[in-house]
């Protein structure tokens, strides 16, 4: 049995950091077990998919990213992944965490999203993190759940260069109707729909330091949620006296 990941050091709260060391070899899919039930549930949920972002290569899990433009109920730009739940993740033993994950992101209603748009690493980045994080539990025999925070490197590098982002947290959606948080495809699997939010690097040590739920609440008093702004306030930095 050959680990990937270790448990290299304790952050200050007392939670371990996972340090991804190699890959597992690259390996073809086997094709997208659940596609056409999580386009129709995006659908009856999210609105109509307008577009779907195809893999042309892709390693051990075919990713797909499905683009919901802005409607009047949701004035959001909604991307979905699909394929990251055709395998199970390495959950712990004796753990209750879903084993069967797909990811949302959600961008303002004014994202652009054409071709052109997408050459410039400033528009194309949130496509480029979902996917990532939808194949890395399947490429480092892990998992990803609540909480759980993923920097963009290590060192951490901003995600592109009109952004000091450089992490992400996954959480639940505060944008997304709960109907849409599962889809229950059989007896024995059940995919469970989770947040991507982008996180500062001084936020991701602020969580290594007192823990997740003063991430949030930090996070909450500055209004911050799942809809992505590359400009947002940094919710771990002093301001008129915060914090």
């Amino acid at each position: 049995m050959s680990s990937i990941e270790k448990p290299s050091t304790v952050s200050m709260d007392g939670s371990a950091i996972l340090r991804h060391e190699e890959a597992t070899p690259f390996e073809g899919p086997r094709g997208e077990a659940c596609l056409e039930q999580i386009s129709h549930h995006i659908e009856a949920h999210l609105g109509k998919v307008d577009t779907v972002f195809h893999e042309i290569v892709s390693d051990t899990v075919h990713v797909d990213v499905h683009i919901v433009k802005p409607s009047q109920q949701f004035p959001f730009v909604r991307l979905v992944t699909s394929g990251m739940s055709d395998l199970p993740m390495a959950i712990p033993e004796g753990s209750e965490a879903a084993r069967y994950l797909e990811l949302v992101v959600t961008l303002p209603g004014n994202w652009r999203l054409d071709q052109d748009s997408f050459k410039d690493e400033a528009w194309y980045w949130p496509v480029r993190l979902i996917k990532i994080l939808a194949r890395l539990p399947h490429k480092y025999t892990t998992w990803l759940g609540p909480g759980h925070t993923v920097p963009h490197g290590d060192p951490a590098e901003p995600y592109a260069s009109n952004t000091k982002l450089c992490g992400a947290i996954i959480l639940p959606s505060a944008t997304i109707p709960d109907g849409f948080c599962k889809l229950r495809i059989d007896e024995n699997k059940e995919i469970v729909f989770l947040s991507v939010v982008p996180l500062y690097e001084e936020e991701m040590n602020l969580k290594l330091r007192l823990g997740v739920n003063e991430l949030l609440n930090r996070l909450d008093n500055v209004g911050v949620n799942d809809i992505i702004d590359p400009a947002r306030r940094n919710a771990a930095k002093k301001r008129f006296g915060l914090f």
